[in-house]
């Protein structure tokens, strides 16, 4: 039972802290930035080191080493893009009237950056990690990198909770990309597909005859990609999602925005009921 249940443990911590972490630092001031920067970098060196260390390292202590490496790769480009360092070449809100197409070509430019940024990482991680008999951390940035896609686009088409609180002061632009509507045609298909193959992984962690490798990567995964799917319930269902991270959002001083940010509201305007 401990093989199965210490590895949802760690996944479920890591999710939670990791997450908490990230706002806390990207909620300090700006003279932080650079050394939050730095320090993420360094982790992220440490990291692939690691995930190259341990490719063919098939143990339960691999296991774990692979999946935090993978997580801390992956939290380089959360920083990078929280503190502003990696995002798009467009920093500037939606504009005015704009939809369809054009709307989606802009929000990508805020992207752009940060987008190329996921791809570099994931050839990086699959170099360490994915052709080695430890691909514990290749699956886990593929989870992380497939399903933050999946958020996003759900964010872009219209979620009823676009937590707008994650975003610091200096990416408030990017809330007239967001559309609020109960939810759009993409959610349902993206969550029951996620549950469908988390399910056939906790049941592959669970199945007789597996080694304590195999039980503690499936299990990483299983967790993750569930984590993932209630991500996305979070973003459609009436629950404060953000009070499972105030403290990582006690950082942020109550901002002082210009009339300009605080007249970027998501588009809720003119938004067709869904199935319209």
């Amino acid at each position: 039972m401990s093989a199965f249940l210490l590895p949802v443990l760690f996944t479920l911590f890591v999710w939670w802290f990791s997450t908490g972490a990230i706002l806390y630092l990207t909620g300090l001031p700006r003279w932080t930035f650079k050394w939050s920067m730095a320090g993420a970098t360094a982790l992220l060196i440490c990291a692939l080191w690691g995930l190259a260390a341990t490719r063919n390292l098939t143990t339960v202590a691999g296991a774990y080493c692979a999946f935090s490496c993978a997580v801390l790769v992956w939290a380089w480009q959360e920083v990078a893009f929280l503190l502003g360092y990696v995002t798009g070449p467009r920093r500037v809100p939606a504009a005015a009237g704009t939809r369809g197409l054009r709307l989606a070509w802009q929000a990508l430019q805020t992207l752009l950056h940060h987008e190329a940024a996921l791809i570099v990482l994931a050839l990086a991680v699959w170099l360490c990690a994915g052709s080695g008999s430890n691909s514990v951390g290749w699956w886990t940035y593929l989870i992380l990198w497939t399903m933050r896609a999946s958020a996003k686009l759900n964010v872009f088409l219209g979620v009823r909770n676009l937590n707008e609180d994650f975003l610091p002061a200096h990416l408030k632009y990017l809330q007239s990309y967001f559309v609020r509507r109960p939810m759009n045609l993409l959610f349902p298909f993206a969550v029951s597909a996620s549950t469908a193959v988390a399910t056939v992984l906790w049941a592959a962690a669970a199945a007789d005859g597996a080694s304590a490798f195999t039980v503690a990567g499936l299990t990483f995964a299983a967790g993750l990609l569930s984590l993932a799917v209630l991500e996305h319930w979070f973003l459609v269902l009436p629950l404060p999602a953000e009070a499972l991270w105030r403290w990582g959002l006690s950082s942020r001083e109550p901002a002082v925005l210009s009339t300009e940010l605080q007249a970027l509201p998501a588009q809720t305007v003119s938004v067709p009921p869904l199935g319209h």
